[in-house]
């Protein structure tokens, strides 16, 4: 091999690593697995009041998608200097340096702009509703996030507006009581999630300056609120029933099971207080909201 073969190739090395590292990078900064799973929110809206896949329901989740990489891209920059002081956030692009601030906010402003255009081609209504997450989420969640333990209850809202985004977008009136009720599900659902992964990095949370629940609680009192939550969000799947947005007996049985399960499992985090159990639990529910999404998109779809 000449000499010019071997500088060829290392040239498109190195150009395959550094698109690979930007990849990685983009990823991290946009939190594409959280990301993601909101357009699949918004996907299920969407099949909700369809009640058939088309191709039409790629604007809405292609918008939310890019609209949520956007915000999340400009929340790493809103807490770069906090995550910078904490364990499990500092490797993040911003703090670890493999991206600047500038960098990072231009590429949240650009993907704002472009998810916000995205949607603005379904409907002004769903454009309004995608700008007002957008706001709610980097102007009141996050900014009140270092102020008070309990800003994930105003900011459990963020992750209850896309499936009603979904919903309009294929023609639903958005004070429907159907999509209500998922919202409502969708709502109570990041209470726990968020507590438990609380509890999980409390000390990491007090390092960075936020104000944690072990404040003012003992582990004990905030273990029981939590599986309270758990309890409460099993509870709400029964809205699917009331509201007819699960009517498949077979459906309804998956339901209820898979609520006893979590139910009964997650009860651990009351009597052992493990960062294993905490992230167990964790786990459990995430997966139990994701098999929920799973049977009435597939009902609804049947």
């Amino acid at each position: 091999m000449s000499f010019s073969s071997v500088s060829i190739a290392n040239k498109s090395s190195s150009s395959l690593d550094r698109i690979q590292n930007f990849i990685s990078v983009l990823s991290e900064l946009t939190k594409f697995k959280i990301t993601f799973f909101v357009s699949v929110t918004t996907f299920v809206g969407y099949i909700l009041h369809n009640g058939k896949i088309d191709l039409e329901f790629i604007i809405p989740a292609l918008g939310v998608l890019i609209l949520a990489s956007g915000a999340s891209s400009l929340n790493e920059y809103q807490e770069r200097n906090i995550d910078s002081r904490m364990e499990r956030t500092k490797v993040r692009p911003i703090p670890s340096g493999r991206i600047s601030s500038g960098n990072a906010i231009f590429i949240s402003l650009t993907l704002i702009v472009s998810g916000g255009l995205i949607l603005f081609l379904n409907s002004i209504e769903v454009f309004l509703l995608g700008i007002f997450t957008l706001l709610w989420y980097n102007g009141v969640y996050t900014p009140l996030k270092s102020k008070t333990a309990f800003a994930i209850i105003p900011g459990s809202l963020v992750g209850a507006l896309p499936p009603i985004i979904g919903w309009a977008a294929s023609g639903g009136e958005i004070f429907d009581h159907r999509i209500l009720a998922f919202a409502a599900f969708m709502f109570i659902w990041q209470i726990p999630h968020f507590w438990l992964l609380l509890m999980m990095y409390d000390d990491q949370y007090k390092e960075a300056g936020f104000p944690t629940l072990s404040d003012r609680y003992s582990l004990s009192q905030i273990s029981k609120m939590t599986y309270a939550w758990i309890v409460i969000l099993i509870l709400s799947s029964s809205l699917f029933f009331i509201s007819n947005i699960s009517t498949a007996l077979l459906s309804q049985l998956f339901i209820i099971l898979t609520g006893l399960i979590t139910f009964y499992l997650s009860f651990k985090i009351i009597i052992d207080k493990r960062r294993e159990i905490f992230k167990k639990s964790f786990l459990l529910i995430n997966s139990y909201v994701l098999f929920i999404l799973i049977v009435i998109s597939i009902e609804n779809i049947i």
